[in-house]
């Protein structure tokens, strides 16, 4: 695709963006990238009784994490940018107004009169008979005066009998027109659909690609009749295959999905969400899995997006986030772990810090893990000496205040330490594994703990020898 593109990203502000939705954010990225075009984020938030306080922000603030941010309409810091605004359909309302009056007079919308109560016997009609529910157009020759309450409907048109159009996913695509129902475009409140509001938007910004989960297929033939009644040209349709989880049900908390802010907040790196969404559903033929952002914007193309439905699985993306993790320096791992650190890491320098992630980032899989990992660095363990077999309770004490003793006059180094402990072991006749565990437990609370010399070299003699001591006790 040479073309520069227009595409748009248009959530609807009523929840917090999951990675489902951020990974159909990537693709227009990507596509607009690739091509020199236009990425739009625009929020359609005309379900006013739905809104959730802090939905519009946390969007925003996703997209600018993960470096996929749009260059034109609303931009991070909530200012809107681009000559097609506003980009928030809360603020385009005489726009629809206008449009709609333009179908009203071409008898393309009819106004509407009917209560809920009515709609709602209609339905359990439909429902009892089995049928699919369709408005019966009880108003369309029903004229009644336009002051009373009422919404505008569009007529399903009896000509052309199908309605078609090739998807870049899915392929060719058909619906009967008679199998669709004369859909509300304005509700009584003045406020647009998203049906009608998303082809007034989508025309009037210029979108050339309309790229969207594959749930919205069925909305799309009443789409394309929208563009057909204004006589506007038809964008092209990309519908995305749905993200399931391992079970092949519909993803969910229980699978780890979650806001995407929440990874962030988890310590899982930007770069390596980007690289797991992005390959989510797509791939370029080959068997790499590891991608830089610049490798994918070269990539990328739709036509490699799959037709099945992409399974999220949590460990897959957990061991990315690793191998990323340990991609980084020891100082750039540093300045990403800011605010992951244990309260009382903040007393020690950046040097010991450093030294610490030396030793764990081959282990670490998200940065929320630091704590876990490392809280024996910065404050003295309970050391549970129960867990060491073979010992009695006055052997253990024994053999801690001899290794104290011992330490002590060491040279603070791998090999000396080494030289004393394996000493020790040789000299009382004691196993390897059994003495080196002892340590372990006495100075880091823990069985299972970074190499036990280096361990010891990061803590320092002072501190080593303490806890020693303290294990005695």
């Amino acid at each position: 695709m040479s073309n520069p593109v227009r595409v748009r990203f248009a959530p609807s502000p009523t929840g917090f963006l999951h990675l489902g939705g951020i990974r159909s954010a990537l693709f227009d990225y990507l596509i607009a990238k690739q091509t020199g075009g236009t990425f739009i984020l625009r929020l359609e938030d005309t379900d006013r009784a739905r809104l959730v306080e802090g939905a519009a922000e946390a969007i925003s603030q996703s997209l600018d994490w993960l470096g996929t941010g749009p260059n034109e309409g609303i931009m991070p810091d909530g200012s809107q940018k681009g000559d097609y605004g506003p980009y928030i359909q809360s603020e385009r309302i005489d726009i629809y107004r206008e449009y709609a009056d333009k179908l009203l007079s071409k008898k393309a919308l009819y106004p509407c009169w009917c209560t809920p109560e009515r709609l709602d016997n209609l339905r359990k009609d439909a429902q009892k008979a089995g049928v699919a529910f369709k408005y019966d157009r009880h108003c369309l020759d029903n004229p009644k005066t336009m002051d009373e309450p009422h919404v505008l409907r569009f007529k399903i048109p009896s000509e052309p009998k199908k309605v078609a159009w090739h998807d870049l996913v899915k392929g060719d695509v058909e619906f009967k027109t008679d199998d669709l129902d004369d859909f509300v475009a304005l509700k009584t409140d003045g406020f647009p659909t998203y049906h009608f509001a998303v082809v007034v938007d989508d025309h009037l910004m210029k979108i050339s690609h309309v790229l969207r989960g594959d749930e919205w297929i069925p909305s799309t033939p009443k789409h394309i009749l929208l563009y057909l009644a204004f006589g506007w040209e038809l964008p092209i349709f990309v519908h995305l295959p749905q993200v399931l989880g391992p079970d092949k049900t519909k993803l969910s908390k229980r699978h780890g999905a979650k806001p995407a802010l929440e990874y962030r907040d988890e310590g899982y790196l930007p770069e390596a969400v980007v690289n797991f969404l992005a390959t989510l559903g797509w791939n370029d033929g080959s068997t790499q899995e590891i991608y830089s952002k610049d490798e994918l914007v070269k990539a990328f193309s739709l036509d490699r997006i799959q037709k099945s439905p992409a399974v999220f699985d949590s460990e897959r993306l957990a061991w990315m986030n690793g191998h990323y993790i340990r991609e980084l320096t020891p100082e750039a791992l540093l300045e990403r772990s800011k605010g992951f650190w244990p309260g009382e890491a903040a007393d020690y320098p950046d040097e010991y810090r450093l030294g610490v992630l030396e030793l764990v980032q081959e282990r670490l899989k998200s940065l929320g893990e630091l704590v876990e990992l490392t809280d024996f660095f910065f404050s003295d363990p309970k050391a549970d000496l129960s867990q060491i077999k073979g010992f009695d309770p006055t052997e253990i004490r024994q053999h801690l205040t001899a290794l104290a003793k011992l330490l002590a006059a060491t040279e603070w180094s791998h090999d000396g330490l080494e030289s004393a402990l394996r000493g020790y072991v040789d000299e009382q006749g004691l196993k390897t594994g059994q003495l080196f565990g002892l340590v372990r437990v006495a100075i880091t609370g823990r069985t299972a703990a970074p190499g036990l010399f280096e361990t010891m070299l990061v803590l320092g003699q002072e501190t080593t020898l303490r806890r020693l001591d303290l294990a005695s006790k």
